[in-house]
C-alpha cells in the first residue's frame, strides 16, 4: 500500500487503536496488581447509559457531554451498589454484578429505542467501535503530516485519545511512588501518610477517563481487553514493576497493530472476500498474546506481586 493510500485510510485508525490500547493498559497494570482488574469491565458497562443519556439531552456527540454523562453514570452506579449492599445485606461483588449488568442493559435498551444510528451511536458501534471509518479525508500522502490545512481535518478522536494518553502517562509519572507503595503494601502506605483511599479513587477515575475517551472510537471490546490482557501478560514476563509497565505498552501496541492488519488482510490471505472487525481482531490478538505469555512467559509459575524497586 502506497503512502497516498495508507495515510488517509489506515494511519489514523491505526494510531487511534494503538493510543487507546496503551491508554487503557497503563492504569490496567495497577488494577491487575491490586486485584481490581474487572473494574475495567465495570467501567465499560457503566459508561454506556451515561453516554447515551448525554447524547439524548444535548443532541450532539462531543467530549465534555460524554465525559459528564459517564461521570454521572458512575456516581449513580456507586450509590446503587451501596444501597443494594446495605438494604439487601449481600456482598459487594454481588451488588456490583447486579448494578453493572442492569445499567449496561439499560444503555443497550436506550440505544435501541432512540434514533442514534445516524450519528454512529448504536449497539454495533458501542460494542465494536467505529475504528475503520476514522479515515483522514484531507490527507494525500506523507506530506500531509506537515500540512496545517490537512492536519485540521484529522478525525477528532485522534487528538482526543492522544491527549488522554498524555494525561494518563503524566498521572502515573507524577504519582509513581505513592502508587507503587500503596499497590504493594497499603498498610505501610497509610503509616507514611499516603491517602490510599483518595489515590485508589483517582486511579479509578483515570481508568474511567481512558475508557470514555476510547469508547466512541474503539468500542467496549477493546477497552475491556486492554485493561486486562496486556498487563496480565506483562506480569508473566517479569518480576519488576518498571519492566512490567514497559512490557504492557509493547503488548498493547503489538495487539493494536497486528490486530488492525489482520482484520483487513487476514481473511484475504485465507481466501475470504471480506474484512472482519478491527476492534474484535485487536482484542483477539491481545488474548493470544496473553495465552502465549501464560504458556511460555518466564514468570508464569511464580506467585506474588512483582518487585517494586
Amino acid at each position: 500500500m502506497s503512502g497516498a493510500e495508507f495515510v488517509p485510510l489506515s494511519l489514523t485508525p491505526l494510531l487511534i487503536g494503538t493510543f487507546a490500547a496503551i491508554a487503557c493498559a497503563l492504569p490496567g497494570n495497577f488494577l491487575v496488581l491490586r486485584k481490581q482488574a474487572l473494574i475495567g469491565d465495570a467501567i465499560s458497562h457503566v459508561v454506556l447509559p451515561g453516554i447515551v443519556v448525554a447524547f439524548i439531552l444535548t443532541g450532539a456527540i462531543s467530549t465534555w457531554p460524554m465525559m459528564l454523562g459517564a461521570a454521572g453514570a458512575a456516581i449513580v452506579a456507586v450509590v446503587m451498589i451501596e444501597a443494594i449492599r446495605r438494604l439487601g445485606q449481600i456482598e459487594p461483588g454481588a451488588a456490583m454484578g447486579v448494578v453493572f449488568t442492569t445499567m449496561f442493559a439499560g444503555g443497550v435498551l436506550l440505544l435501541e429505542q432512540t434514533d442514534t444510528s445516524t450519528v454512529h451511536l448504536d449497539v454495533e458501534h458501542a460494542l465494536y467501535g467505529n475504528l475503520e471509518s476514522l479515515i483522514w479525508l484531507d490527507a494525500v500522502g506523507w506530506s500531509s503530516l506537515l500540512d496545517l490545512t490537512a492536519l485540521a481535518g484529522l478525525p477528532p478522536e485522534l487528538p482526543r485519545i492522544a491527549l488522554t494518553l498524555v494525561g494518563v502517562t503524566l498521572f502515573i509519572w507524577l504519582f509513581w511512588r505513592p502508587l507503587k507503595i500503596s499497590t504493594f503494601d497499603e498498610g505501610f502506605a497509610r503509616t507514611i501518610g499516603i491517602r490510599t483511599g483518595a489515590l485508589g479513587m483517582a486511579l479509578v477515575i483515570v481508568a474511567a477517563i481512558s475508557a470514555v475517551a476510547a469508547f466512541d472510537a474503539v468500542g467496549s471490546i477493546i477497552v475491556i481487553a486492554m485493561f486486562i490482557c496486556p498487563p496480565a501478560a506483562a506480569r508473566m514476563m517479569t518480576n519488576r514493576l518498571e519492566t512490567q509497565i514497559l512490557w504492557s505498552v509493547i503488548f498493547a501496541g503489538a495487539s493494536a497493530i497486528s490486530g488492525y492488519v489482520l482484520a483487513g488482510y487476514g481473511p484475504l490471505w485465507l481466501g475470504g472476500a471480506d474484512a472482519v472487525s478491527a476492534a474484535g481482531m485487536i482484542a483477539t490478538m491481545s488474548g493470544l498474546i496473553l495465552g502465549c505469555a501464560a504458556l511460555w512467559g518466564p514468570c508464569r509459575t511464580r506467585a506474588g506481586a512483582p518487585q517494586s524497586g
